[in-house]
């Protein structure tokens, strides 16, 4: 084992890291917060969808210029502690890692539900552990393994989520068979497209921005990708297209073709439902498959985000100089195993939640997002006012009004999210947040940051 913070290879290309982010915002949230997003909002879930992609637009462009106007950051803290201070970057560091270890175990969760399509007789926390500890495998390996892995099951979920898209359109459309066009109908049918007003619209945004989260991965990757400052604005921009129509459209399709008020309550995910209705035989399980290996491929990103989180905090003294050693693969195995540690935790939690544990934390981790989406567009918007000398060779074009619009939204949002989610997920929320400044301050009392 070696600390050298140099040991960390370059070897991800402008693929893998597109991959990487399109693997972490295409996993559960889709796949199975869709049904709560849709239970909340109705038809209008298309609307909270497209206003959370903007807002993603506006933060990622300007994580892509901040990156590339320093190219020498490793990770958020980099970009952001120069702008806007050590107490931002601190704190932003902690909630993105506590955002992805939190994420990873409610995905594990997930994935455990989604195999007892198969193995009904099996409990939830048995499935998730053997997730568990295949993901852990595959992020002990080399890191380019692990980008090849990603790659892969990335490259499957977007593939099948595009015959989705296909076979969706179909029914909508067509006429064949026994088969009538399904039509538009079914977006005003059942208590309009606005079924529970401008309240179902605000909560679910707390899905939406949950389920969008994991985007800003690109952010952690800068320390392994070769050339950063061409090739973060290029996946920035691949990703976004992505990302916003991968949402958009199969929402529309899934609350076209079904009544949103039969979406919830049901074990399978809307995108098995579809499936089952296109009439092939074990479409259900092809998807069902599909949708498992979207999960196991967004932990996978998640484990690696919150993994190089701890070592780069390592590699600065700030903890325990033993999650800053790499193996002879260049991994930080002791930081993957810390990381980890927070999947077996979760296997413990559904031992008595089941596959509620899911549900529990998904309105934590939107507040998470949030402010990790807010305190980067807050950097942004003083990043050049900080370093007026640096030219870029990429820059927002809009600025600062974009920038200002994303902080606004998001304000509102939060505002609106306080208002519609329950309580007691807020003041956990916010108390890990207080533990959070309290560490902060204690450290810099003793010089310890």
């Amino acid at each position: 084992m070696e600390t050298d913070k140099r040991n960390l290879q370059r070897t991800m290309t402008s693929r893998h890291i597109t991959m990487m982010a399109l693997g972490g915002a295409i996993g559960a949230g889709l796949f199975k917060g869709s049904s709560s997003a849709i239970d909340m909002a109705g038809p209008s879930v298309i609307i909270a969808y497209l206003i959370g992609g903007i807002i993603l637009l506006f933060i990622m462009q300007g994580l892509a210029e901040m990156a590339v106007r320093n190219s020498g950051a490793r990770t958020f803290r980099d970009l952001v502690q120069s702008i806007l201070g050590k107490y931002p970057a601190y704190f932003l560091d902690w909630i993105y890692w506590k955002m992805w270890v939190l994420n990873i175990t409610a995905e594990s969760v997930v994935a455990a539900i989604f195999i007892q399509y198969w193995l009904p007789g099996y409990p939830i926390w048995i499935l998730a552990l053997a997730v568990s500890v295949l993901v852990t495998a595959i992020n002990l390996l080399s890191v380019k393994v692990f980008a090849e892995t990603e790659y892969w099951l990335a490259l499957i979920k977007i593939t099948v989520i595009i015959v989705f898209i296909m076979a969706g359109l179909l029914l909508l459309l067509v006429t064949f068979g026994d088969h009538t066009a399904v039509g538009f109908s079914n977006l005003t049918d059942h208590g309009g497209f606005f079924p529970n007003g401008s309240t179902g619209l605000i909560t679910a945004m707390l899905v939406v921005i949950y389920s969008y989260g994991g985007t800003e991965i690109i952010g952690v990757t800068l320390a392994e990708t070769k050339n950063p400052e061409k090739v973060v604005p290029k996946a920035v921009r691949s990703t976004l297209v992505r990302i916003i129509s991968f949402y958009i459209i199969p929402f529309f399709i899934i609350v076209s073709l079904i009544p949103w008020n039969e979406v919830n309550g049901v074990p399978e995910s809307p995108f098995v439902m579809v499936f089952q209705m296109i009439g092939i035989p074990g479409a259900d399980h092809i998807m069902n498959a599909v949708v498992l290996l979207a999960i196991i491929s967004s932990m996978n990103s998640g484990l690696y985000g919150s993994s190089r989180v701890l070592y780069t905090q390592a590699v600065d003294g700030r903890i325990p100089k033993i999650f800053s050693r790499l193996s002879k693969k260049k991994v930080p195995v002791y930081a993957i195993l810390m990381c980890t540690s927070a999947l077996y935790g979760g296997v413990l939690i559904s031992l008595f939640a089941g596959s509620k544990t899911f549900d529990f934390l998904m309105g934590s981790l939107g507040y998470t997002v949030l402010f990790i989406w807010l305190i980067i567009a807050i950097a942004h918007l003083k990043s050049r006012k900080k370093h007026p000398e640096k030219t870029s060779a990429y820059s927002v074009k809009w600025f600062p009004y974009t920038t200002w619009a994303a902080i606004i939204a998001l304000i509102t949002i939060l505002i609106g999210i306080i208002f519609t989610t329950s309580i007691i997920v807020t003041i956990i929320t916010l108390s890990i947040y207080f533990f959070i400044t309290l560490t902060y301050v204690w450290k810099r009392r003793f010089n310890k940051i």
